[in-house]
């Protein structure tokens, strides 16, 4: 399967479970990591506020056609332009990540695992050039002045699957990130 964890840091040496600050459905310590479909929704910088989306089982030909261009990229990522300079410049490790301990993630997002263990690294890797491994990945990189109206589209009016990381760091969160019902 291939799972793994991504950092600016690359003097990790073992990563200690706890409760991740951004977190606010978590209220136990795990180690995460992603498995390797999703692994490249993390090549940006940590902070990075960012929207991914690709087809699903559910997703009907029309929305391929409108959000996909009828292209198949694995998915599409949406970023800010005020980040493109730092992804440019960003520096980021890829840990893989010892499968044994690993579980889905109860709560989180398909593709998060779990460790409730005390894990040591099988390897580090330099992701190099952010932009390139992107598009060596299959994702289609779009660069907006603001993510939160393509938020509210995407989540409301397609049947996309979809993903946000980050989000609290976006322009205009949250007033610009809820729905018409105010969630």
């Amino acid at each position: 399967m291939g799972l793994y964890h991504f950092s600016e840091d690359p003097s990790i040496r073992v990563f200690r479970p706890h409760i991740a600050r951004t977190s606010a459905i978590q209220d136990e310590a795990f180690v995460w990591a992603i498995d390797d479909w999703h692994a490249p929704t993390y090549f940006l910088p940590r902070d990075c506020p960012r929207v991914c989306f690709w087809a699903g089982p559910q997703t009907s030909d029309e929305a391929c056609s409108r959000w996909l261009n009828d292209r198949e990229p694995r998915f599409v990522m949406l970023v800010e332009a005020d980040w493109l300079e730092r992804i440019r410049n960003a520096e980021l490790y890829r840990y893989t990540m010892p499968e044994g301990s690993f579980r889905p993630a109860p709560l989180g997002p398909r593709g998060t695992y779990v460790s409730r263990e005390t894990v040591t690294p099988l390897q580090m890797d330099p992701v190099g050039d952010l932009l390139l491994a992107l598009s060596g990945a299959g994702v289609e990189l779009r660069v907006l002045d603001r993510l939160g109206p393509m938020w509210k589209e995407i989540r409301s009016g397609s049947s996309l699957s979809f993903s946000g990381i980050r989000l609290l760091n976006a322009i205009g969160y949250p007033e610009e990130f809820r729905d018409p019902l105010g969630t």
